[in-house]
C-alpha cells in the first residue's frame, strides 16, 4: 500500500497540477461502469485521470480487478506517468488474473527495447514483481537483453530482477543462463550494477546454500574493493557482507583487503559502519598480532564504535549490542574508552542495562577504581532494576579484580547500611559469590548480613543467606536457630530456598552433631514425606542414605571443597562468539542468537565461522572447517523441496545447547538410571508424578537419635530402589539392525547379486552390503553412486572391495554414507535409489532405509524445550498409531529405543498405563517428538507422534515398531 501511495506521490513530478487527494473521496455507485468508460476515452489525459482513479481505489482496498483488460489496454503509450500506474496495476492484480496478465507480455517486450533507459527498466522491474508461472518463461528474453543493456541503470535493475525470477522459478533461471550472466556482472564497469549483482546473488545463495555461486577469488575480490568506493550505501552494505564471507589465502591478502575497507568506518551510515567491522574482526583473525599494522587497526576500530553511541538511543542499543560481542572477542579495542559507557541520567533502561554490562567486561585493575565509583552512584538511583544490577555489577568487578574485592566488599556494606530492602537482598546474593572466590577471607562480614535476615524475602537471597549460614555455620553461635526460623514455613519457600536450606541443614549436623540431630531429621522427613517435588526428595533421599549408611563418606561428599567460581559466568560461547561476529550489524548480533534460532524456512541456517590463520596452532581439521576461499560451512540442516515450505519452520529450531567445541566428536549417550532426571518443571505441566524417584515407603525409616550407631534404617527398600538402575530408565541396549535383504538379484544384475541393510555406528550412517558373484567371470573396478534423495544420503568414500570378486564368491562390504548430498524429497520418503558399476556393466535397484539411521546422537531435548515444542506444534501435525503384538515393558522399551537414539525425556504412571515422552533428531535438523503408551498387559503399544513435517511420522512408526518387535 505504502509503495502504491508513494507511486502517487512521485508522479507529480510529471506535471501533474492539481493535487491527487481527490482521487481518495468517496466514490458513488456505478463507478466501476464510469471508469471503463473513462479508460477506454480516445483522450489522453481522460485515460489518465480514469488510471489515477482506478489506483486510488485499489490502495484504499476496493476490488477493480475488474477492469483488468481495460486497464492493461492503457499499456500503449509513451507517457512515463501513466505508464508507471498502469504496471503498478498489473503487479497487484496478476496473480488472481494470470490469463489476463498475458496480454500484457507483448508490451513488456516491446518496452524492453524502448529508445528511453526509464521504460526499459520500469519494464524488467515490473516483469520481476509479477509473480505469476504461467508468463515467466515469456519475460526470459526481454531480461536476457536488460541484462546485457548499454545503460547501467537498466542494467543493475535486471540484476535484482534475476534474484526476483528464481525465487517463483530457480531450474527457469539456471536452465537459462541467467546466473552466470549475473556473475559476469561482478565485472562490470558500473560501481551500482556490481553491487546489485553482488546482492542478487547473496540472495540466491542463501536460498541454496550448498551451491557455490559466490565464488570468490582474489581476482573479482580487487574489482569488488574498487566498486565499493563507488556505491551508495546500500551498495556498500551488499559488498561488504559479501567480502565477509570470503576467506583469503594467508595473510597479506587479509592485511590489503583491511586497509581498503578501513576508510568505510568513517561512513555517515551506522549500517555501512558495522559492516566494515565485520569485515575487519573477521580478516583480523588472519593477521599475526606482533604485527604493526594489527595495533593501528586496533586503534582505528575503536572511534568509529565510539561514535556510533551518540546516535538517538535505538541506534545506540543496537551499537551496544554489538560492541558487547567485539568487547568478549577483543576487549582490546576499547580498553581505553569506558568512559563513554558511563551511563547518563536520560538514557532509556534497555542502554543503561547494556552499558552496564559492557562496563564489566572492560574493568581492568587500571580503571577498577573509576568504576566502582560510577557503580556505587548507580545503587543510589530510582530505578529498581537498574539499582540491582548496579549491585551485581560491584560483585562481579570483585570477582574479576581481584585486587579490588576488598573495596567492593567495603562498597557493597555501606549499601547494607542504607537498609534499601532490594539493595540488602542483592548484596547479599553477589557477597555469596565473593566468598566463593576467596575463601576464608570476608567472613568478618557474616555478622552484619545475619542483622538482615528478617528483612529478605525474595527467593535468591534467601537461598543466599541460607547458603552462607550452612557454609559457616562453625562461626555462627546461633546457626541452628537461624535456620529453624526458616524451616517453620518450609512448605511456603520456594524450590530454591527448600533445597539450599535441606543441604545447609545437613552441614550443620556434619558440622555439630550432638546440637542438631532433631534440626536434621525434621528437615529430612519434610523433604521426603511431605514434599511433592522430586528434585527435594531425591536430595532428601540422597542425604539419609548418606548419612545412615557412611558418616564419613557424608562429610566427604557434602563438605567438600568448592571449586572456584569463574571471573565471567555470562561469557557467551566461544564457537557461538565465533558465528554472531560473523553477523555483525544483522539481528542475530542484537538477538546473541544464531540466525537458525529465529528464522524461518531454509534461509539463515547457513553457520559462518571466523577463518583461522595459518600457521597459528589449529590442527588442520580445525582449519579444513573454514573452508575453501568463498565457502561456507556447510549447513545443519537442508530442506527437502518440493511441497512449498513444508519442513521450513521445523529446520532451523536448534534445540540442542552449543557444544564446547565444534570438532569435539559426540560421546556416546549418557546412560540414565532410575533417578529423577527431571527435577519439579515438568511435574505439573506432564501431569503427576514423572517417575522420579520410587516413594520409600516403610522399608526407610526415620533416622534415630545418635548418628554414628543409630542411623541405621534398611538399605533395601530405600535407595536401592533410588539407584536401581535396572528398574528406571537403563542402559540402551545397542542399536537395532535390520536383517539384510535382497537388493539386486542376480538375474538383474547380470550374476552380481546384492543384499544389504543399513546400520548407524558410533554417529556413522554405514551401508553394509554383501556382493556374491554367480557369474562365469571376474568382477572388477566397482563403483557406487546415489540419486538424490529426500535426506541427502550419499557415499561418504569410494565403494571399497579389497579383491577382485571370483565366480562363487561372496564379499562383505561397508560403506560409510554421510548427509551432504543432494536433496530431493522421494516417495516413499525413505526411498533410495541406487547405481551400482563393475567392469561388465552399470546396475540400478532401489532399497528402503529405515529413518532410525538418521536420529543424531544429539537428539535428547531438554524438558523445558520439549514441553515448549509439543505445545508450538499444532494438534493437526499429531499422527497416532498403534503396535501391537509387543510384549515389552515400558522400561525395556525405552532401553531398545534408546539404543536408537530414541531418548526418552521423562516418564509416568497414570491408572496402570505407563508413558513416555521421547523425541529425536535427524541429520537435517527434523525433530520428532512421541508420547508412548504401554498397557500393563496388554500387548498393544500407542504411539502419537508431533512433528512440523508430518510426512516423517509413518516412517518414524516404522522405526518404532522394527526397533520394539526386533
Amino acid at each position: 500500500m505504502q509503495e502504491w501511495a508513494n507511486q502517487l506521490c512521485e508522479n507529480r513530478q510529471f506535471g501533474s497540477k492539481m493535487t491527487d487527494s481527490k482521487y481518495f473521496t468517496t466514490t458513488k455507485k456505478g463507478e466501476i461502469f464510469e471508469l471503463k468508460a473513462e479508460l477506454n476515452s480516445d483522450k489522453k489525459e481522460k485515460k489518465k485521470e480514469a488510471v489515477k482513479k482506478v489506483i486510488a481505489s485499489m490502495t484504499v482496498g476496493k476490488d477493480v480487478s475488474a477492469l483488468f483488460p481495460d486497464v492493461v489496454n492503457c499499456m500503449q503509450t509513451d507517457n512515463l506517468e501513466l505508464k508507471k500506474l498502469v504496471y503498478l496495476y498489473l503487479m497487484n492484480y496478476a496473480k488472481s488474473q494470470p490469463d489476463m496478465a498475458i496480454m500484457a507480455v507483448n508490451t513488456f517486450v516491446k518496452d524492453c527495447e524502448d529508445p528511453n533507459p526509464l521504460i526499459r527498466a520500469l519494464a524488467v522491474r515490473t516483469m520481476g514483481c509479477i509473480r505469476v508461472d504461467k508468463i515467466t518463461e515469456y519475460l526470459c528474453e526481454p531480461l536476457r537483453k536488460c541484462l546485457k543493456d548499454e545503460d547501467p541503470y537498466v542494467r543493475k535493475t535486471a540484476a535484482v530482477c534475476v534474484a526476483k525470477l528464481h525465487d517463483i522459478n530457480a531450474q527457469l533461471v539456471e536452465d537459462q543462463g541467467f546466473l552466470d550472466t549475473l556473475k559476469d556482472l561482478i565485472s562490470d564497469s558500473n560501481p551500482m550494477v556490481v553491487a546489485n549483482a553482488v546482492a542478487a546473488l547473496s540472495e540466491i545463495a542463501e536460498s541454496h546454500p550448498n551451491s557455490n555461486l559466490l565464488d570468490l577469488n582474489p581476482q573479482s575480490i580487487n574489482k569488488l574493493l574498487t566498486a565499493l568506493n563507488e556505491c551508495t550505501e546500500w551498495g556498500q552494505i551488499f559488498i561488504l557482507d559479501c567480502l565477509a564471507n570470503y576467506t583469503p589465502r594467508d595473510d597479506r591478502e587479509s592485511q590489503s583487503i583491511c586497509e581498503r575497507v578501513t576508510p568505510r568506518l568513517s561512513h555517515a551510515n551506522s549500517a555501512v559502519v558495522l559492516s566494515a567491522v565485520k569485515v575487519l574482526m573477521k580478516f583480523m583473525e588472519m593477521l599475526p598480532k606482533d604485527l604493526d599494522y594489527y595495533g593501528t587497526l586496533l586503534k582505528k576500530l575503536a572511534p568509529p564504535l565510539v561514535t556510533l553511541l551518540s546516535a538517538e538511543p535505538e541506534l545506540q542499543y543496537v551499537a551496544l549490542r554489538n560492541i558487547n560481542l567485539i568487547v568478549q572477542k577483543r576487549p582490546e579495542i576499547l580498553k581505553h574508552e569506558m568512559k563513554v559507557f558511563f551511563v547518563k541520567y536520560n538514557d532509556p533502561i534497555y542502554v543503561k542495562l547494556e552499558k552496564l554490562d559492557i562496563m564489566i567486561r572492560l574493568a581492568s585493575q587500571a580503571n577498577i577504581a573509576q568504576v566502582l565509583a560510577e557503580l556505587k552512584e548507580y545503587a543510589t538511583e530510582v530505578d529498581v532494576d537498574f539499582v540491582r544490577k548496579a549491585v551485581r555489577a560491584i560483585g562481579r568487578c570483585a570477582i574479576k579484580v581481584e585486587q579490588s574485592a576488598e573495596r567492593c566488599v567495603s562498597t557493597l556494606l555501606d549499601l547494607i547500611q542504607t537498609k534499601v530492602n532490594y539493595v540488602v537482598q542483592e548484596a547479599i546474593v553477589v557477597i555469596k559469590d565473593i566468598f566463593r572466590k576467596y575463601p576464608n577471607k570476608y567472613e568478618s562480614v557474616i555478622a552484619t548480613l545475619c542483622e538482615n535476615l528478617d528483612s529478605l524475602d525474595e527467593p535468591e537471597a534467601r537461598a543466599a543467606m541460607i547458603w552462607i549460614v550452612g557454609e559457616y555455620a562453625e562461626r555462627i553461635d546461633n546457626a541452628d536457630e537461624l535456620l529453624e526460623s526458616f524451616l517453620e514455613g518450609f512448605h511456603d519457600e520456594s524450590t530454591q530456598v527448600q533445597l539450599q536450606l535441606l543441604t545447609a541443614i545437613v552441614k550443620l549436623f556434619l558440622k555439630k552433631p550432638t546440637e542438631t540431630q532433631e534440626l536434621v531429621q525434621q528437615v529430612l522427613s519434610l523433604a521426603t514425606q511431605d514434599s511433592d517435588n522430586p528434585d527435594l526428595r531425591d536430595r532428601g533421599y540422597i542425604y539419609w542414605r548418606l548419612l545412615s549408611t557412611d558418616p564419613v563418606a557424608a562429610k566427604e561428599v557434602v563438605l567438600a571443597e568448592k571449586p572456584l567460581i569463574s571471573e565471567e559466568t555470562d561469557l557467551i560461547e566461544p564457537t557461538l562468539l565465533e558465528e554472531l561476529i560473523c553477523h555483525i550489524g544483522t539481528l542475530a548480533s542484537v538477538y546473541h542468537k544464531p540466525p537458525s534460532a529465529f528464522v524461518e524456512g531454509s534461509r539463515g541456517v547457513q553457520h559462518k565461522r571466523i577463518p583461522i590463520r595459518s600457521g597459528s596452532g589449529e590442527s588442520s581439521e580445525s582449519q579444513d572447517t573454514g573452508g575453501a576461499p568463498g565457502a561456507t560451512e556447510a549447513p545443519a540442516a537442508a530442506v527437502i523441496p518440493s511441497q512449498g515450505d513444508l519442513l521450513g519452520d521445523l529446520l532451523n529450531l536448534d534445540l540442542t545447547p552449543p557444544t564446547s567445541s565444534a570438532g569435539a566428536p559426540r560421546g556416546p549417550p549418557m546412560p540414565m538410571g532410575g533417578v529423577d532426571l527431571l527435577g519439579g518443571g515438568l511435574d505439573s505441566l506432564l501431569g503427576g508424578d514423572i517417575g522420579g524417584s520410587p516413594a520409600m515407603g516403610s522399608g526407610f525409616g526415620a533416622p534415630a537419635a545418635v548418628m554414628p550407631s543409630s542411623l541405621n534404617a534398611p538399605v533395601g527398600g530405600g535407595l536401592g530402589d533410588l539407584f536401581d538402575l535396572g528398574g528406571g530408565v537403563g542402559m540402551p541396549m545397542g542399536t537395532f539392525v535390520p536383517p539384510k535383504t535382497l537388493w539386486l538379484p542376480a538375474m538383474k544384475g547380470k550374476g552380481l547379486e546384492i543384499m544389504g541393510t543399513f546400520a548407524r555406528r558410533a554417529g556413522v550412517i554405514q551401508m553394509e552390503m554383501t556382493l556374491t558373484n554367480k557369474a562365469m567371470s571376474v568382477m572388477t573396478d566397482f563403483a557406487i553412486q546415489f540419486n538424490r534423495n529426500s535426506f541427502g544420503l550419499a557415499p561418504a568414500g569410494p565403494l571399497q572391495v579389497p579383491t577382485p570378486l571370483s565366480p562363487n564368491q561372496t564379499i562383505d562390504v561397508s560403506l560409510p554414507l554421510n548427509t551432504v548430498g543432494p536433496v530431493m524429497k522421494m516417495e516413499p520418503l525413505n526411498n533410495l535409489q541406487v547405481a551400482v558399476k563393475n567392469n561388465i556393466d552399470v546396475f540400478y535397484f532401489s532399497c528402503q532405509y529405515p529413518i532410525s539411521m538418521l536420529f543424531g546422537e544429539d537428539g535428547k531435548m531438554d524438558r523445558q524445550v520439549f514441553l515448549a515444542t509439543w505445545k508450538d506444534i499444532p494438534n493437526e501435525n499429531e499422527a497416532q498409531f498403534q503396535i501391537n503384538d509387543c510384549h515389552l515393558n515400558s522400561d525395556a522399551a525405552s532401553n531398545k529405543l534408546q539404543g536408537s537414539n530414541v531418548f526418552t525425556i521423562a516418564k509416568r504412571t497414570v491408572e496402570g498405563q505407563d508413558m513416555l515422552y521421547q523425541s529425536m533428531k535427524l541429520t537435517n535438523g527434523i525433530c520428532v517428538l512421541t508420547e508412548l503408551r504401554v498397557q500393563t498387559g496388554s500387548p498393544t503399544y500407542t504411539v502419537s507422534l508431533k512433528c512440523r513435517a508430518p510426512e516423517v511420522s509413518q516412517c518414524v512408526f516404522q522405526c518404532y515398531e522394527a526397533v520394539l518387535k526386533n
